[in-house]
């Protein structure tokens, strides 16, 4: 296909072969948004509590918050039409705002305000991040950029986490909000300084035509389209059991706000792990064979969750090899999928993002109640499932790609 053909490596940038300054801003921004949206996972049942609501009420929350995600192809395009920058920044407004909102007036129904904003803020970004990296790195090194990049997922858990656990033991549980809040303010004014303007904006296409500028070449690009469905069912996945660890291990094991948060440096540190893994070595193995060898190991690692729930040790070793395993595959399918559409960058992560999203939305709202009505037991086999119908499609959308 002609979009497999297009070289990858635009000439309006300079080429990246270390880490710049900038790449270690944009992830530090990361962090900060990434710590945001996932706070209330760990913290679900402290949020509950504090708003006076049921547990199920702030899972409505979570699937909005990732509901947002489902709006990022709208905005992938609108980034590469009028430039990264200016959507990071846009990004880093809505946290700030949104946030500063849900700590000063803490009602329930303004947090829906709080969580859309916070997910719409990360779907701006995300897309936009990610090509603004890839326009300036060369595909033999992209898997290394790319990886180092989604360090800043992991370390919302390694570190963002413990600390915003922190902050609720010691002040209450609505310094989060402020903190965010300060944060977002802060990450505004560098990025304005330090991130230039994208030379290529291409302002002068004033008009959107979704299905050409946006779905025509997604769906009808084989490829693109097998990457989309395997988000979807990725997302939806992971989700299902990211949504309930929280309280599960509140329920399971009596560990209080510090020590949920200490346990979420497991999945950090799992994350962490992963995403160094895929950056020394998927560009080596070649990104595809990378990607299913990695989907196969994060199906048995769904698998195994229910041979491990004997003690706190055991339950923290199966969480580790499940996020463990299946960040090395997302980042490595990242790797890849920039790629698929060189010309259209943001779109096509914007349309991951989206898949993503909509997978994520319907895990968070099935989690819940599979765990409550079936165990841990209901929710990694419908997990097992998912990642079987995941790794079908990359199969299938991978099977002509001629990069390795």
């Amino acid at each position: 296909m002609q979009a497999q053909k297009q070289s990858g490596d635009p000439a309006i940038a300079k080429p990246l072969e270390t880490p710049s300054l900038q790449i270690i801003l944009l992830t530090l921004c990361r962090l900060l948004l990434f710590t945001a949206q996932r706070f209330a996972y760990p913290f679900s049942m402290v949020l509950s509590r504090g708003l006076g609501v049921p547990l199920q009420s702030i899972t409505f929350l979570i699937s909005l918050n990732s509901a947002t995600s489902l709006l990022g192809p709208v905005i992938g395009l609108i980034s590469d039409r009028h430039g990264y920058r200016r959507m990071i920044l846009a990004a880093l407004v809505m946290l700030m705002i949104g946030m500063l909102l849900g700590g000063i007036f803490a009602y329930f129904p303004l947090m829906f305000l709080t969580f859309f904003l916070t997910g719409l803020g990360k779907s701006a970004m995300d897309p936009a991040i990610q090509a603004y990296v890839s326009d300036r790195v060369p595909y033999h090194r992209r898997g290394m950029f790319i990886g180092l990049l989604e360090v800043s997922y992991a370390g919302s858990a390694l570190i963002g986490i413990p600390l915003i656990a922190l902050s609720i033991d010691q002040i209450n549980w609505r310094a989060p909000f402020f903190i965010f809040s300060i944060g977002a303010l802060i990450g505004f004014i560098i990025i304005r300084i330090t991130i230039d303007e994208d030379p290529d904006i291409r302002t002068h296409q004033s008009r959107y035509n979704l299905y050409h500028d946006l779905w025509k070449p997604v769906i009808k690009v084989r490829p693109s389209f097998g990457m989309v469905v395997f988000f979807f069912f990725s997302g939806m996945a992971i989700e299902n059991i990211f949504v309930v660890y929280g309280p599960w291990l509140e329920t399971k094991f009596g560990l209080n706000v510090v020590a949920l948060g200490l346990s979420a440096t497991v999945i950090g540190f799992a994350e962490l792990c992963g995403a160094i893994l895929s950056a020394l070595s998927s560009d080596r193995v070649g990104l595809k064979r990378t990607i299913i060898v990695g989907q196969i190991i994060v199906l048995v690692s769904y698998a195994i969750i229910p041979m491990l729930r004997l003690s706190l040790e055991t339950v923290l070793t199966g969480l580790f090899i499940v996020f463990f395993t299946f960040e090395f595959t997302i980042v490595t399918s990242i790797s890849l999928a920039t790629e698929l559409l060189p010309g259209q960058r943001a779109t096509m992560m914007a349309c991951l993002q989206a898949a993503s999203g909509l997978g994520r939305t319907l895990g968070a709202l099935i989690g819940i109640p599979l765990w409550l009505g079936g165990g841990i037991g209901a929710t990694s086999g419908i997990s097992v499932a998912l990642c079987i119908f995941g790794l079908i499609s990359i199969l299938w959308g991978l099977k002509h790609w001629g990069k390795t």
